[in-house]
């Protein structure tokens, strides 16, 4: 197991090896996901205060660099949990008055093929 302390919500407990979407979710908190975990939305987004995976997908360094969010956010829907974290989620049900959308699958879509963190180009 791992600890995520989530900025206003606590501490939820993710599985190893768990899509992040899918552990925030479950321990209560009402991340968006709006086109269902697939790296094309960017409302997952997740900032870290520690326990930043050092690995990205080529999907989610993709999308975060289109939206020109390298180096400040993350897709949670895209990081696997490993370790313990402190994050701040950027878009809730609650905060944007969405719903949060698809589900996600319980693997990274689209099939992740991992690269080490980028950050601004």
């Amino acid at each position: 197991m791992t600890n995520i302390t989530v900025e206003g919500y606590g501490v939820v407990e993710g599985r190893e090896g768990e899509r992040l979407v899918l552990a925030l979710e479950r321990g209560g908190v009402d991340i968006l996901h709006r086109c269902g975990g697939v790296a094309r939305c960017t409302t997952c987004r997740v900032s870290f205060t520690e326990g930043e995976p050092e690995i990205m997908t080529v999907a989610e360094r993709d999308k975060l660099a289109e939206k020109d969010l390298l180096g400040t956010a993350r897709l949670s829907c895209q990081i696997e949990c490993h370790g313990d974290m402190n994050l701040t989620p950027l878009q809730t049900a609650r905060s944007s008055g969405l719903e949060p959308g698809k589900a996600p699958t319980e693997s990274i879509q689209p099939e992740a093929q991992w690269i080490p963190r980028e950050t601004r180009a």
